[in-house]
């Protein structure tokens, strides 16, 4: 019997590389894109070459009603839902923090934090085994710049990642009860188009040599980690906090 799963921000990058390892897993696979609906068709028929039903849906974690429309829609055209992914994410302009505004730090909030408690409780409601669901597993995309905190480039993301860093391990003991497992990957620089539009076009080839394993890291590579933490493998793990990070 196939499993379902919901992935935000699911049309390229990180999250297209978690939609096509979860159908290759097995799973039915629903995902939420912002903007590029080509990108979002290649990752469906990506999908439904693999014998897996998938749709996407282009929705704003960082609007309620939004996701609310995502999870209604989830719940037509697959069924009770099994994980969810909350990969989407912004890091927003890279600015020093005495140059940054209001603004900009709510647009990253917004995006990173607030959309994750929203996604994550609308999962919870369709999961929870007190409430009729059948359980299921929740991984929330985390970022190593909650550890490092990004200086003098995203000081902003760095703390949004830091608040889903606090919010699994929160998360994760609220609903053990209710069958729920709630983990995060946290990724370090990894090969995907965020970086042409960072502000920052050295980024990548500054930072690399930086890095102990002394390469950039795939998409697949976390994907992998994702698929684990959602699987049967990953049964007695929960608050978890994966480093994908190449030991940096």
């Amino acid at each position: 019997m196939a499993q379902n799963i919901l992935i935000t921000g699911g049309g390229r990058g990180i999250g297209a590389a978690i939609a096509i390892a979860a159908a290759r897993a097995g799973y039915d696979v629903a995902f939420s894109y912002k903007s590029d609906a080509a990108r979002a068709e290649s990752v469906i028929a990506e999908i439904k070459a693999l014998g897996r039903k998938a749709f996407a849906m282009k929705s704003d974690v960082a609007d309620e009603d939004q996701v609310v429309a995502l999870f209604a829609r989830v719940d037509r055209e697959l069924g009770p839902l099994n994980a969810l992914v909350n990969n989407a994410g912004i890091t927003g302009q890279a600015a020093r923090v005495q140059d940054i505004n209001a603004a900009a730090v709510n647009e990253v909030m917004a995006a990173n934090v607030t959309g994750c408690f929203i996604t994550a409780r609308d999962a919870v409601k369709r999961m929870s085994t007190r409430q009729g669901g059948q359980g299921g597993a929740i991984v929330n995309i985390s970022s190593a710049a909650a550890r490092h905190g990004s200086p003098g480039e995203y000081i902003h993301y760095a703390a949004s990642k830091g608040a889903i860093d606090t919010f699994t391990v929160g998360l994760a003991k609220e609903v053990a009860d209710d069958g729920i497992r709630v983990n995060a990957v946290r990724p370090g620089l990894i090969d995907t188009e965020i970086h042409a539009s960072s502000g920052i076009p050295d980024r990548v080839a500054r930072i690399t040599p930086t890095i102990p394993l002394k390469r950039i890291g795939r998409a697949d590579e976390v994907a992998a980690a994702v698929l684990w933490l959602l699987s049967d493998a990953a049964s007695y793990v929960t608050g978890a906090i994966l480093d994908v990070s190449g030991g940096r």
